[in-house]
């Protein structure tokens, strides 16, 4: 296991997320290469968050992608607020190193203002997040200004962004044109602007993500955006292969749980229904004296 040499068992907190861009001299591809990345996974209970916490990951993310990898949704738009909180409180319990960062999910963030502000609070106060994830970009300047009033910090997010799923069409690379490369630039220009900590940049081409790393003083976190970034993120059964189906280009398996899972629970069954579990060993026995007044039909 490497963990970062400089974090030790210390609290990892924003302004440390921070530090790693901030205390560079230049913003040169060079040395953003030698720099220490940011490490990111999400999570959404509590022994995925302490396996993470120990490995050592920076940030633990719990994602509105919890809808689809866990409640089963067709997409992240169903899930709520209530149903957010709920699994921040569990990745809470398991998380003493990490910085806990939670998704503000879709219809959280999008009536007013200070309905914003009060369901960010509920993500901190209740769930215990130390960061709320906002998507969008310029249309999200006020919003994140607000929250980092509010002293909550606030992590962007820009390019591909999948609460917008139904106005976009689809799970598209963003930021493929001249155009559209600049508009993920003037995004995380303004979030960074807006008071942000950091921000992601989902599914958006290596060259484009590494130019906008370069002109950011914040932390960039990529999912699907090269290795230039300041940081990278996946999402935990991706990363650990308990997920089926359609696989993205960016997602590098380093598990292949679901296989391991099913073969576990197989044999589970086979034994049961051979008569192989559970064993005498993995019995409870009665004392001598008991034993010897239970009818032997019963002890066969």
């Amino acid at each position: 296991m490497s963990v970062a040499p400089h974090a030790g068992s210390g609290k990892i907190t924003v302004p440390d997320i921070l530090s790693r861009k901030q205390n560079s001299a230049s913003s040169s591809l060079e040395l953003n290469q030698s720099k220490q990345k940011i490490t990111c996974i999400t999570a959404y209970d509590f022994p995925t968050a302490r396996l993470l916490d120990d490995a050592g990951v920076d940030i633990l993310l719990v994602g509105d992608s919890l809808g689809m990898v866990v409640l089963g949704y067709d997409s992240t738009l169903p899930v709520t607020l209530d149903e957010m909180v709920h699994h921040v409180r569990a990745v809470r319990r398991g998380t003493r190193r990490a910085l806990l960062v939670a998704d503000m999910p879709y219809g959280s963030f999008h009536v007013s203002l200070d309905e914003s502000v009060r369901n960010a609070v509920r993500l901190v106060k209740e769930g215990g997040a130390e960061a709320v994830k906002v998507e969008g970009g310029e249309r999200r300047i006020e919003l994140i200004a607000r929250l980092v009033e509010a002293e909550i910090p606030v992590m962007g997010h820009v390019g591909l962004t999948p609460q917008s799923i139904n106005t976009i069409g689809g799970f598209h690379v963003r930021g493929k044109t001249r155009d559209a490369a600049r508009q993920v630039e003037r995004d995380a220009r303004a979030v960074e602007a807006a008071g942000a900590f950091s921000v992601v940049l989902e599914s958006v081409p290596r060259e484009v993500a590494a130019y906008v790393t370069q002109q950011l003083r914040i932390p960039t976190i990529g999912i699907g955006a090269g290795p230039d970034c300041d940081g990278q993120v996946l999402v935990f059964h991706d990363l650990v292969g308990l997920t089926d189906g359609h696989v993205p280009k960016f997602v590098r398996r380093y598990a292949q749980l679901s296989a391991e899972i099913t073969k576990a629970a197989s044999d589970f069954c086979d034994d049961v229904r051979n008569g192989r579990f559970p064993s005498d060993a993995e019995s409870y026995h009665s004392a001598t004296e008991v034993r010897e007044k239970i009818p032997a039909a019963t002890r066969s």
